[in-house]
């Protein structure tokens, strides 16, 4: 798949935009503050249908300005094509359409554009806490399986509504009862989609780390369930031993007002031969992991949808040393990709690309690609 075209009115610091893009590479050069990241954050808005710098609608909106509207246009790899709408306001109203039909749900947007983000912010995705990597594999998941989305709702739904109760001065056990049987539902269907998801993306970082590193390393996935588990149980098994532990946790739940137990407490390990990437690893190491699973990320999606989702570098080239940049540079040959930078520099390794210059919310072709 690959964006043909964008419009933005009175998005962030762009009035108005209209352009068009290369299905291959797109650069974007400028100063900083200039508006280059919020082009992406645009294209990242109409897949996702949220922001990836900020939770607020609002702040989308040009300063003084009551709404702001954003449209692309989207082919798919079997030709068809896709327009997708979004307006919104101050009043937190947020309309969105695909091919002029207004959708009920903002998720219905999920899965018709698909999008893979890698910003310096990401290279900090080892060092974070658990909540973060729980995002990355909750984002590609909800990309891939639009379901999963909805899935992930009703958990979170159960899970605030359980703690709720568990804080109730007038408590009684029995009244745990109905939330446990819907949250032991829900968070199986979560574990099992998470545990398929990381075994497939385990084996494509393996291998693209294994290239990157000339096989010198060997980099594990390891997917920290909250309950304990051997590698293949079933549904029902995990049912099973999810609701008994929740049970035998409830004395300290209560005590404490929160539940101990769940996919909400998930988190996924990287190991290099043999030893925790996050205690152990270098900075390099640490990067080159970061490399790895972000090319896993774009080849998985690829073999679970069909096609390619569009890649977004943000300001990330320059964090990466030459041999990690050609070996990003030399993946992105079937995928559209837009690259922000402050310079040049490392943009001369690219053979054909669309080139702009941003500044101050406007944007100017520079050099146009021939396909």
């Amino acid at each position: 798949m690959h964006i043909e075209k964008i419009h933005l009115r009175n998005y962030r610091n762009y009035e108005t935009l209209t352009l068009d893009f290369s299905s291959k590479i797109n650069v974007f050069i400028g100063e900083n503050a200039q508006g280059k990241t919020n082009l992406l954050e645009a294209i990242y808005f109409m897949a996702i249908g949220k922001s990836f710098r900020t939770s607020k609608d609002g702040d989308l909106i040009e300063i003084e300005k009551e709404g702001a509207y954003t449209k692309l246009l989207l082919c798919k790899n079997n030709g068809q094509e896709k327009r997708i709408e979004i307006g919104l306001d101050r009043l937190k109203n947020k309309k969105c359409k695909i091919n002029g039909v207004p959708l009920d749900r903002v998720a219905e947007l999920l899965g018709t554009l698909n999008v893979v983000i890698f910003s310096p912010e990401d290279l900090q995705i080892i060092k974070q806490g658990p909540s973060q990597r729980r995002d990355f594999i909750d984002g590609d998941l909800s990309q891939i399986t639009p379901r999963y989305h909805h899935i992930l709702g009703q958990y979170q739904k159960i899970l605030k509504q359980r703690n709720q109760a568990l804080k109730m001065k007038q408590f009684r056990r029995v009244d745990l009862e109905p939330w446990n049987t819907q949250l032991v539902h829900y968070g199986t269907e979560i574990i099992l989609s998470r545990r398929e998801f990381i075994k497939g993306l385990s084996i494509l970082t393996r291998l693209m780390h294994r290239k990157i590193t000339r096989e010198k390393e060997n980099l594990k996935l390891i997917y920290e369930s909250s309950i304990p588990m051997e590698k293949e149980e079933s549904a029902q098994e995990i049912k099973a031993r999810f609701l008994r532990d929740l049970q035998g946790l409830e004395a300290e739940e209560i005590k404490r007002g929160i539940t101990l137990l769940g996919p909400h407490r998930d988190d996924l390990e990287f190991e290099i031969n043999g030893k925790n990437v996050k205690k152990f690893g270098s900075q390099g190491q640490q990067r080159t992991t970061v490399l790895s699973l972000k090319m896993a990320e774009l080849e998985l999606m690829k073999k679970e949808t069909g096609e390619y989702p569009v890649l977004l570098l943000d300001d990330v080239m320059s964090e990466l040393d030459e041999h990690r940049q050609k070996d990003l540079l030399q993946s992105l040959k079937n995928i559209q990709t837009f690259i922000t930078s402050t310079s040049m520099e490392s943009m001369e390794k690219i053979d054909e690309m669309n080139l702009y210059e941003v500044r101050g919310g406007k944007i100017k072709i520079l050099q146009k690609s021939v396909s």
